[in-house]
């Protein structure tokens, strides 16, 4: 695309009928969000590839690590300190993720953490404070495929995910927003945005069962 004929674009975009403020900061906005958001727009891209195809990318076992311990018995006595048990637990095995399932009886105690691509689960006897875990790590696929579906990440994640799906709506609607004011490419634009819109609707009617 030549010099000119971007400078035309941009006049045209500053001669439209509500003014040059307000295009221009559409414009603006539209162009560092898209660049705010880049990072998360690949994130999701990707992910979306590799679940859609998680049996080729995530083929590889997890790794597994089979823990043995034993703790003191004050730990495990009535009424039970849940936070401090699990984190005695977390320091000594340099655990990850948050506690997912707390259960104990007279006779045993089940701790279970669960985080993207990990799962950790202790099992204790309370007569003698003795203790078996097994840790799983998956690979890195496996991690950024669990933060797109927010799998065991967390609020703080979750938050992250609603902040990017936000920031991803405002980046489209800009950009059809900016399309209005070119306007010799503003029916072509709309048309191509309506055909896709349609090919996408189709794609559903005829693909999926």
């Amino acid at each position: 695309m030549g010099e000119g004929h971007v400078r035309a674009e941009e006049e045209a975009v500053s001669d439209a009928p509500t003014g040059r403020r307000l295009p221009q900061f559409v414009r603006w906005l539209h162009t560092y969000l898209s660049l705010f958001g880049f990072a998360a727009t690949l994130l999701f891209a990707v992910t979306g590839l590799t679940l859609n195809h998680a049996d080729w990318f995530e083929a590889a076992e997890p790794t597994v690590r089979s823990l043995q311990g034993e703790l003191a018995p004050a730990l495990l006595r009535a009424p039970m300190d849940k936070l401090a048990l699990a984190e005695e637990l977390r320091a000594r095995h340099d655990l990850r993720g948050r506690v997912s399932d707390f259960q104990a009886d007279d006779e045993q105690v089940l701790i279970v953490w669960k985080g993207p691509a990990y799962s950790a689960d202790v099992t204790i006897t309370r007569a003698d404070g003795r203790y078996a875990a097994e840790e799983s790590r998956k690979g890195f696929v496996a991690l950024i495929d669990d933060l797109h579906k927010g799998r065991d990440s967390g609020a703080g994640w979750s938050l992250v995910i609603d902040v990017a799906a936000v920031v991803l709506i405002v980046i489209s609607a800009t950009g059809l927003w900016l399309l209005w004011f070119l306007r010799k490419r503003r029916w072509s634009g709309l048309w191509t945005t309506a055909i896709g819109a349609v090919a996408l609707w189709l794609l559903y009617l005829l693909a999926v069962p």
